[in-house]
């Protein structure tokens, strides 16, 4: 099983016949259709990669029992490795490696898509706070949650060019934006929160919290399908 080749061996008593199918879906269910049309009772194939996934859903939406045999055997094919006696041999496997029913599969996907955008996430904050740095803006002495409101709240303001002054501390102490447990004094706080931030930097910070707001969304529409077992709302 290759990216865009599939070599298939059916076997019928003592009849062999081996075709050469791609991988398109169009190929994948005349790949179908020969088995059906052939009475084939189980189909087995290798675990390549992912190449193997289109393959099975075909044939599981197919009516045909799909299994994939355990990596660790096709280790053993005699002789010369060939694609035509790599299906002669999976042909010979019927130890199945463990696959999850289909809305399990598709769960997973989902489970791993999230993962994947969390770490996305994760990587642009630790842009942002780098950026933040470079403008000698101290933004997570003051708040614990560099992507919280509070967070954002201050960054929006710094954002617009204009400075905290103590007037302005005052009035986000009262909204509770800055917490009322810090250690530091009014006046350092002030004075870490007001760095020297180039309209570039500004314009970057912009463009990244727009990307942390879409990347949020995404999140949350993954956690609302994967708390409904995977299906799409």
């Amino acid at each position: 099983m290759h990216k865009r080749l599939i070599v298939a061996c059916f076997r019928c008593g003592k009849k062999q016949e081996v075709r050469e199918f791609g991988a398109t879906t169009r190929e994948l269910l005349e790949l179908a259709d020969w088995l059906k049309e052939g009475g084939c009772e189980m189909v087995t194939m290798e675990s390549t990669v992912s190449y193997w996934e289109p393959l099975y859903n075909i044939l599981e939406s197919s009516d045909l029992n799909a299994i994939v045999v355990n990596a660790r055997h096709m280790k053993a094919v005699p002789g010369r490795k060939t694609d035509v006696k790599d299906a002669e041999w999976i042909a010979d496997l019927l130890q199945p490696s463990y696959i999850p029913a289909k809305d399990q599969r598709e769960l997973r996907e989902l489970v791993r898509y999230r993962k994947s955008l969390v770490g996305e996430r994760t990587r642009e904050l630790n842009r942002l706070q780098k950026m933040l740095e470079g403008a000698n803006i101290k933004l997570s002495g003051t708040v614990s949650d560099i992507n919280g409101k509070s967070a954002r709240s201050i960054l929006e303001y710094l954002l617009t060019g204009k400075t905290i002054d103590g007037a302005k501390y005052d009035e986000m102490y009262e909204q509770k934006i800055i917490a009322h447990n810090l250690k530091a004094t009014k006046e350092q706080i002030v004075d870490d929160l007001n760095g020297v931030m180039s309209p570039l930097q500004r314009r970057m910070m912009k463009e990244l919290l727009v990307h942390l707001d879409e990347l949020s969304i995404h999140i949350k529409n993954l956690d609302d399908a994967i708390d409904n077992n995977g299906i799409v709302i």
